[in-house]
């Protein structure tokens, strides 16, 4: 089964409900190796009881997390499907924890914590401040 653009907007959609504005993370903890493997093990590494959006032969994304702490958590069959998911999902903004075949996203406390058990990457998408934008093309730079 193939992403299509509509099944990538709903869950960038999600995405970008669950991320709003993050909190400034300072302080680097030590990160471990890259965690690998399934949605559910990848789930048990965190503590978290998944909540299944999305069970696909391309794609798993569950919720995780409760109140401020929530994020989504999925997985992908392939690195291309997954490059393509963060691409698209970027444009909306948020915070991204990339691992092999996986990506954790939420505020930007809540993936840099995760990091400390999950290790991988952060990644950060589109920055939207809030105010309003000209019309046309603006000359500020993000």
């Amino acid at each position: 089964m193939r992403l299509t653009r509509p099944m990538l907007v709903l869950a960038a959609a999600a995405v970008v409900a669950l991320t709003g504005c993050g909190a400034d993370g300072d302080g680097e903890a030590a990160v471990p190796e890259t965690a690998t493997g399934s949605l559910e093990h990848l789930a048990a590494e965190v503590r978290c009881d998944p909540n299944m959006q999305t069970d696909a032969d391309t794609i798993r994304q569950a919720l995780c997390g409760k109140g401020e702490e929530k994020y989504v958590l999925a997985t992908f069959s392939t690195d291309r499907g997954q490059r393509e998911w963060i691409n698209t999902a970027k444009d909306y903004g948020g915070h991204y924890l990339v691992g092999r075949k996986w990506v954790a996203v939420g505020h930007e406390d809540v993936v840099a914590g995760l990091r400390g058990r999950l290790g991988g990457t952060l990644e950060e998408g589109a920055r939207h401040d809030g105010g309003a934008h000209p019309a046309g093309h603006g000359a500020h730079g993000g």
